[in-house]
């Protein structure tokens, strides 16, 4: 047989019940039902007020609520988040913080409910979260020590213009310097954008790109004429593996603002431009980065010391290295040898090095290959094997 489940409300029905019966004294039904005199008498005076009702349980929100958020602030989160719709919680409080000094700021969890209860937040699905992997690429601990850049995807514009912009920016700050469409992806066209933001913000350590032209090339070391003008210039040049854009994952992650923010819509060229300019003020000095603390990008990036003053410089090399330079056929005579480097390097000084494994052929910081007989032999990723048409890749 179960046991009997008493309800608190049953008890305080049956305790009213025997002080109106009046068998026992106070004393002795507040012993039995073991509360004290002064709870006895509080339901004994609800029951004289409300009736059996007065028995119930009462709500215990609080009358007054000190901390609640005003209408004030309610308003701004919502006004916030009707301007700038692809914001979250961490944003828009963020932007409060920093924008409205004279209010009592909420913190992130009741932005976030504020939002809630006005239907302006969508579940996210959930993603896997994958261990870091930086090497072999360099890791930057501070400003100016990455600079990331690569081409939007492209689309047509109303006017049916091609329109895939050119962008650079800093991977520790997040700072934008460019995002501009170029007539032209080129090495002289990308050349002028980089050039001009050398000048305004100095040089960088390195620069990282993706394997497409014109920052790589399949020549020795991927060097192309782009790179060799950045090496000449003074930046290192990186490449991400091919297949693997999440190694330039902070670029990505700006081209995912980039399209967020509405910017490829139907929209004619002109339109477009003047967007993407908008886009570089709003993104620097507007919208707040989690990576960074919920500051702007514009707060917290500095111009580099290293200046440029537009002069390249040849590459130098420690004493033990044997310096050759390439011929405008893309050889360079070694031992009496006719040594075919690339046509990139023409007129380029390369420097040779003993190692293990022989001898090693570098320009600049780039390792090129080891020399052969008459060639110059270079480590180069396994080809992926394609499937022939009209058979089964399982076949």
């Amino acid at each position: 047989m179960p046991w009997n489940e008493v309800k608190v409300v049953d008890q305080r029905k049956e305790f009213i019940s025997q002080v109106l019966n009046k068998n026992f004294s106070f004393a002795q039904l507040c012993r039995q039902f073991e509360i004290s005199r002064k709870t006895g008498y509080k339901w004994v005076k609800r029951f004289h007020d409300n009736g059996l009702y007065g028995l119930d349980n009462q709500p215990r929100a609080p009358h007054i609520r000190p901390r609640s958020v005003s209408d004030e602030v309610v308003d701004l989160v919502l006004g916030i988040k009707k301007r700038w719709t692809t914001w979250g919680q961490k944003k828009v409080h963020a932007y409060l913080k920093n924008n409205y000094l004279d209010i009592q700021h909420p913190s992130v969890t009741t932005v976030e409910n504020i939002l809630k209860r006005n239907g302006l937040v969508l579940s996210r699905k959930f993603r896997r979260r994958l261990a870091e992997r930086t090497e072999p690429l360099f890791h930057c601990q501070g400003v100016n020590e990455l600079w990331c850049t690569d081409f939007k995807g492209w689309g047509l514009t109303s006017d049916r213009h091609k329109c895939g912009p050119f962008t650079l920016m800093d991977a520790h700050s997040r700072y934008l310097f460019a995002c501009n469409r170029l007539n032209m992806d080129d090495t002289d066209h990308v050349w002028a954008v980089l050039d001009k933001s050398f000048r305004e913000y100095g040089l960088p350590l390195r620069i990282r790109s993706d394997n497409g032209p014109p920052f790589a090339s399949s020549a020795p070391g991927r060097l192309s004429k782009m790179a060799i003008k950045l090496i000449k210039a003074g930046v290192i040049p990186e490449w991400t593996e091919p297949g693997h854009p999440e190694q330039n994952g902070r670029q990505e992650r700006m081209h995912r603002t980039l399209q967020d923010e509405g910017i490829f819509g139907d929209l004619t060229l002109a339109e477009q431009v003047k967007k993407l300019d908008e886009f570089i003020e709003y993104y620097n000095f507007t919208r707040p980065h989690e990576a960074i603390d919920q500051k702007t990008p514009g707060a917290v990036h500095v111009v580099s010391p290293r200046e440029w003053t537009g002069r390249f410089k040849s590459p130098e090399y420690p004493d033990e290295y044997k310096v050759c330079k390439v011929g405008s056929c893309g050889k360079m005579s070694w031992q009496g040898r006719g040594i075919y480097i690339s046509r990139v390097f023409e007129g380029e000084p390369v420097g040779i090095c003993e190692r293990d494994e022989g001898l090693v052929v570098f320009y600049g910081p780039i390792e090129l290959g080891v020399i052969g007989d008459n060639s110059l032999r270079v480590a180069r990723r396994a080809a992926r094997k394609r499937v022939p048409k009209g058979r089964s890749h399982l076949s």
